[in-house]
This record gives C-alpha cells, sequence and structure tokens, in this order.
C-alpha cells in the first residue's frame, strides 16, 4: 500500500510540474503550486521525513516531467561479473549512474564505467530498459527508467573514485551485498544469462 502512495505522490507532482510550466492562466498556476504542495506532504507522511527537504527538490524541477535515465555497464571476465562498492551505500553495484544531458546512453554508461572503476570500455548490446518501479528497488522520489548496457573490456586498471570505495570482478554464486537501489541480484543474474546467450533479446518493462 505504501508504494502505492508513493506512485500517486509522484504523479501528483509530475502533474504539478508540467502545469506549472506550461498552464497561462494565473488562477491554473496557483492550483498547480497547491497540487505540488499536497504531493509534498504526502511524500513526507508516506516516508516519515521533514516536508522541508521534499519541497527543495520538487521546487528544483521544471519543465515538462518525464522519467530520469539511470545507466549501468555489465562487464563480464572468466565467468565473473565487475562490480563497484558505492561509498554512499557501501553496496556493490553495476557502474553506472544518471546520464547527462548531451550525451548517449551507450556513452554515459562507458563514461561511468571509467569513471567509477578506471576501466575502459566499449557498449556492445543494450541487455535491459526497465521501469524501476518493476524491480524491487526501494522506492525514491521521481519515476525512473534503467539501462542496462553489456560492454566489451578494452582495458584499464581498478581505481575507485569520489563515488565508490573497491573495484572488483564476482562470480554470479558469489555476489556481494548489493545496492539495491542501483541493481538487485535478480538482475545480475538475468544479466549472466544474457551473456551465456548472446543472441537473446533485449529485455523491457
Amino acid at each position: 500500500m505504501q508504494s502505492t502512495w508513493l506512485d500517486y505522490a509522484r504523479r501528483l507532482q509530475a502533474i504539478a510540474q508540467s502545469g506549472l510550466a506550461y498552464s497561462p492562466n494565473q488562477y491554473d498556476l496557483e492550483r498547480y503550486e497547491t497540487v505540488c504542495e499536497i504531493a509534498a506532504q504526502m511524500m513526507a507522511a508516506i516516508s516519515a521525513a521533514p516536508v522541508a527537504p521534499i519541497r527543495v527538490l520538487f521546487a528544483g524541477q521544471s519543465g515538462y516531467a518525464t522519467p530520469k535515465v539511470d545507466v549501468r555497464g555489465a562487464l563480464f571476465r572468466d565467468e565473473r561479473i565487475l562490480l563497484v562498492r558505492e561509498r554512499e551505500d557501501g553496496g556493490w553495484t553495476l557502474p553506472g549512474g544518471w546520464a547527462d544531458v548531451g550525451e548517449s546512453p551507450a556513452d554515459a554508461t562507458v563514461r561511468e564505467v571509467r569513471e567509477e572503476s578506471g576501466y575502459r570500455a566499449r557498449a556492445v548490446k543494450l541487455l535491459a530498459l526497465y521501469d524501476r518501479n518493476r524491480h524491487g528497488h526501494p522506492p525514491i522520489p521521481f519515476h525512473a527508467y534503467k539501462l542496462f548496457f553489456q560492454c566489451e573490456l578494452l582495458g584499464g586498471t581498478p581505481a575507485p573514485s569520489s563515488e565508490t570505495t573497491a573495484v572488483d570482478w564476482f562470480a554470479a554464486d558469489a555476489l556481494p551485498a548489493l545496492s539495491t537501489s542501483r541493481v538487485t541480484a535478480a538482475q545480475i543474474h538475468r544479466f549472466f544469462e544474457h551473456y551465456r546467450n548472446p543472441g537473446w533479446p533485449t529485455d523491457f518493462d
């Protein structure tokens, strides 16, 4: 039930954001501001967090509301997958992050792999395009899509970054504690299957 109400709050915020961006009517703008405040109050109540930071978070969003895009790279070597340990929560994940404006999804993935792991790579296949809400991740304030690319290792050496504290390779049956906000064990196991079955089509939704 909590996830349902969080989805309602996200959708209300998105409606308010788009309305504030495009409505020419002053009275409608006031209504959209009220809807945005309701969404913030709902999200605060659901998460037991103060409402003020949520208001600030919402105020930083403008224009037509669309899902955010998270990109991740899956690199394999000797039946092991490359993972990095996140400084933020101590969990391990596929290297990646939010895509930047002006980058293609593949270019963003390659950049994130290099920045977070020290390895140079080339994106060779889109393994999956997932709606984050449908894959068991902990909730976040905004709707997001997750793009997972299989990448070919080109070179480099392991090097943690400002966002990661360790870099290592793991077998499918020996995964460490994961940063489930970023990747789940089910997703990693699915990508091992893709690696072993290169003719499989891209997963979606």
